[in-house]
């Protein structure tokens, strides 16, 4: 099974995980990534570079967060969100974000909150 970002991504979109991928599965959004379930090998090398652990095996994700299996497949998909695969900055004030729990409501698809 493939892994899957969850919600703690969420206006951290901390990259260390992008660089170490190595089939390039991820997908950046404006303040999230998702991993493309489809490329996605289950090599789980990513999982330790997370820093708020965000990145989980989608058969270990908690059923409170089910939904961002089908999320990370929608969003991967999605057209305005490009493939990433070079480290950058993560989101400002990502320090603030990385223990705050409920972030769902702060997702944002392409520049709006969904």
């Amino acid at each position: 099974m493939p892994f899957v970002v969850t919600e703690a991504c969420i206006q951290c979109k901390y990259t260390d995980c992008v660089v170490v991928c190595p089939m390039d599965c991820f997908f950046e959004g404006p303040n999230f990534l998702a991993i493309n379930p489809d490329e996605c090998i289950d090599c789980s090398v990513c999982v330790p570079e997370c820093p708020v652990n965000a990145i989980i095996g989608a058969t270990e994700v908690p059923p409170e967060q089910l939904h961002f299996v089908a999320l990370n497949r929608e969003l991967s998909q999605h057209p305005e969100w490009k493939r990433i695969s070079k480290q950058k900055e993560p989101m400002p004030e990502h320090e603030k974000w990385a223990q705050v729990k409920d972030k769902l409501p702060l997702l944002l698809i392409d520049d709006k909150i969904t």
